[in-house]
């Protein structure tokens, strides 16, 4: 009975150096990041390395604001805000009309999830050459247009199955009590997959935060987003580490807030639509 106690908390105390080596190996970047992030050029060089800045200091993200680099931050929360917001609205009727309507048949459905696999590299330069002629390079419209043309596949599939998760009894006991088409999807769709249209407006501004081959082609100077911004600090003979850490900070934490605002539902969103046992 001991030595089976013994095993137990043996196996238990593995899987906790497990889990403590897996999660440090994945925070430190992150960690190291932040402190670069305040350091001071000679820190940042520093032979051995060194951990943690002798003291905190904001020069580097002054630099950014002064050099008017930070805009680009901006410019990424105006196009993937704007883009996520469309993407869900569109997405989502669409989706309703997939789940009830069987509009097109389970072949649609199908068809507008292959789009979301078709590789951006792939007709990058097509769409330049038509925003060249339609003068769209390197303005908020073409970025915006693009990147919501790109989520909705993802947003009108997740959604689709989130609203498919509503009993279709609930929906026509509030027809029968008056409600009209739309009543019915404020009042009772809505509310039912509010975790579900949370988790997807989430990872749908992450997709558009993060893309960076339409925004690298299709930007010039005015509206340069953050991935496109970072890449620019990396030199053929030497890198802005400096400058490289405080942008990286930046473009993080809007991220970050977005994530933990919406904890709850991020859970609960993914959580639907699971095999129930």
């Amino acid at each position: 009975m001991t030595s089976a106690i013994a095993r137990r908390r043996a196996r238990l105390a593995l899987r906790y150096a497990a889990a403590t080596i897996v999660t440090a190996t994945f925070v430190f970047p992150i960690y190291w990041l932040f402190m670069t992030s305040f350091k001071t050029p000679e820190e940042i060089f520093a032979s051995p390395p060194q951990w943690y800045p002798g003291s905190i200091q904001f020069q580097n993200f002054n630099v950014l604001f002064l050099d008017g680099d930070a805009i680009a931050v901006w410019n990424s929360l105006v196009t993937a805000g704007i883009s996520t917001v469309i993407a869900m609205f569109l997405g989502t009727l669409a989706a309703y009309s997939l789940a009830r309507f069987k509009t097109g048949g389970d072949n649609l459905a199908v068809w507008i999830l292959s789009q979301r696999m078709m590789p951006p590299i792939a007709i990058v330069f097509p769409v330049f050459l038509l925003y060249v002629w339609l003068g769209w390079v390197d303005s908020f419209i073409g970025l915006i247009l693009l990147y919501t043309a790109f989520n909705l596949p993802y947003v009108i599939w997740m959604m689709r199955g989130y609203i498919g998760d509503v009993p279709l009894e609930l929906e026509e006991s509030a027809q029968v009590d008056g409600c009209t088409r739309w009543q019915v999807l404020l009042k009772v769709v809505f509310p039912l997959v509010r975790s579900g249209l949370f988790a997807t407006a989430v990872f749908t501004f992450v997709f558009a935060w993060n893309e960076f081959i339409f925004a690298l082609v299709l930007t010039r100077t005015e509206i340069v987003t953050y991935p496109v911004q970072v890449t620019r600090y990396f030199g053929g003979q030497s890198n802005f580490w400096a400058k490289i850490a405080a942008m990286s900070v930046l473009g993080t934490l809007p991220i970050f807030i977005a994530v933990a605002m919406m904890q709850r539902y991020l859970v609960r969103g993914i959580s639907m639509g699971a095999v129930k046992g």
